[in-house]
């Protein structure tokens, strides 16, 4: 009999933002977030675009089958005209099932609903499942060493910088400053986790 995937999958509700299972439902939705800034265009990450979702969508989901991630729609409860709607996508991946770890990533939100408590409360969410559910004894974050906005936001969490990958990928974007990707490693440990989960709820205390 095959062992259960872990993680299982889940639906993680907060006051701004429900993160539930990825599928092929989304694709509009998440077409029409994609477009809110043009994501695809940026070469420091890696957002799909509009035409490119479902192809997207599937293979995150074919991940999920390999049992490497568990990739989530992330969606609006924030009042105003994205209520309701999936806005972006997010990601446990990189999964160690041996070792209880697990990377946070794979990350993206159309830009109206960037800077706002909807990120907060979701990594609160995903962090909180991973330590309190989970058992995790630490989760990673990593970005692109020249994506500042990514590492101020993950730094703002409370996480530490491990070290940096050097010529850790090859950068395909045709706007891209070099062909090879130099990538920041960020984590927070489970000893680290009750400080940063009372910081990150007094950011969404402040945030109402």
């Amino acid at each position: 009999m095959k062992a259960p995937t872990w993680p299982a999958t889940v639906t993680l509700q907060g006051e701004h933002v429900r993160l539930e299972a990825l599928s092929a439902d989304h694709t509009m939705q998440l077409s029409e977030a994609t477009q809110d800034g043009r994501l695809w265009e940026l070469w420091y990450t890696s957002v799909p675009a509009p035409e490119q979702m479902a192809s997207e969508i599937k293979r995150r989901q074919d991940l999920r089958q390999a049992g490497s991630m568990l990739p989530f729609a992330v969606i609006s409860l924030m009042a105003g005209p994205h209520h309701g709607k999936a806005v972006g996508m997010t990601t446990y991946m990189n999964i160690d099932a041996a070792n209880r770890r697990l990377e946070i990533g794979s990350t993206w939100y159309q830009k109206a609903v960037q800077r706002t408590a909807l990120n907060t409360d979701a990594k609160r969410l995903l962090l909180t499942h991973a330590f309190d559910e989970l058992d995790c004894i630490a989760v990673e974050f990593r970005t692109h060493v020249l994506n500042h906005q990514s590492r101020r936001g993950i730094e703002r969490l409370g996480a530490k910088l491990d070290g940096i990958l050097r010529c850790h990928q090859l950068n395909k974007h045709p706007a891209a400053l070099s062909s090879v990707r130099d990538t920041c490693v960020y984590s927070i440990t489970a000893g680290e986790w009750p400080a940063v989960k009372a910081h990150l709820t007094h950011q969404l205390l402040k945030a109402r």
